[in-house]
């Protein structure tokens, strides 16, 4: 479908005063000029090869920038999970403690205002206000320019740590602070609504009010009894979630300007760097049956109800 887009790689390559031939040449050296059909076995026989393609762009496997920019990815994706599912947890456990006081109402309304507001506009908006009128933030970017880092893993954070170099960690962790909390806030509302609904629901089961009845304290049947049992769903949406925003935050990451696979995927759209787009898309549908795998190996752990019922 890729090729449907109106524009062709060569003519990008070579702008529009190119000569006829050297146009000719282009595509046949970048396969082009075949038939679509045999366009797509080519590609399906050297991807069972473990051959993702040579990006059009930058002439790099692709196998190899997509990885790069997925570790760039994964950095941005843990940290706003963590904001997300720890103030959206939070949020809902509050509520459904709460239910129907302000906290319960306000708590709701903007969980429903996190749901609603377009992430592009958040991310102006906060931009806006934190670096360009306070300055306090950096407007975008993973590291500030001129700052020596030297890859070990890709994760700046970790790398980082295992240096001991505590300058980059805090110019790191600085750079990660819009960005991140501008993902995170649509998994937070969407973790906050699940939450409460779910504890909700169990803390109208018989065994709360036995809990209750027996002299544990307030704070221990909401921890140890409603929260746990109310986890399972949360897990659900958790993982989910996570497995969106390691297909690629593109809003995010063009917006910051964060190299990550959601900005390399427009890049290359752009580009109509057909193999990268291809990788890409490929890579997204891996990570998203991984996490799902991972969800439903999680479950077993938590509930062991669900392992006795899939032996019996």
């Amino acid at each position: 479908m890729l090729r449907l887009i109106p524009g062709d790689p060569a003519r990008l390559l070579l702008g529009e005063f190119a000569s006829p031939e050297e146009f000719a040449r282009i595509r046949e050296k970048l396969g082009l000029d075949a038939s679509y059909p045999y366009q797509y076995s080519l590609y399906i026989r050297n991807l069972l090869q473990g051959d993702m393609g040579i990006s059009i762009r930058t002439n790099a496997p692709v196998s190899q920038e997509v990885f790069v920019r997925f570790l760039a990815t994964v950095e941005l994706s843990m940290a706003a999970m963590m904001i997300s599912s720890f103030i959206g947890i939070l949020a809902g456990v509050i509520s459904s403690v709460r239910k129907y006081s302000v906290l319960d109402y306000f708590s709701m309304v903007m969980a429903l205002g996190g749901i609603s507001m377009p992430i592009f506009w958040l991310g102006l908006m906060l931009m806006y206000l934190f670096s360009v009128k306070l300055g306090i933030l950096p407007i975008m970017g993973r590291l500030t320019m001129g700052m020596d880092y030297q890859p070990i893993t890709g994760l700046v954070i970790l790398d980082s740590l295992f240096r001991g170099d505590f300058q980059l960690l805090l110019n790191s962790l600085w750079h990660l602070v819009l960005p991140a909390f501008t993902l995170a806030t649509i998994p937070m509302a969407i973790i906050a609504r699940m939450t409460r609904s779910s504890m909700l629901e169990v803390m109208s089961k018989d065994y709360i009010r036995t809990a209750r009845a027996k002299g544990l304290g307030h704070r221990a049947v909401i921890l140890k009894h409603a929260l746990k049992n109310a986890f399972l769903p949360i897990i659900t949406v958790i993982g989910l979630n996570f497995g969106l925003l390691l297909g690629g935050a593109v809003l995010t990451e063009t917006i910051f300007s964060w190299p990550g696979l959601g900005r390399y995927v427009v890049d290359s759209l752009l580009a109509r760097d057909y193999p990268s787009v291809q990788g890409c898309i490929l890579f997204f549908a891996v990570i998203m049956v991984l996490v799902n795998l991972a969800v439903d190996i999680l479950y077993f752990y938590l509930d062991p109800r669900l392992s006795v019922d899939a032996k019996g």
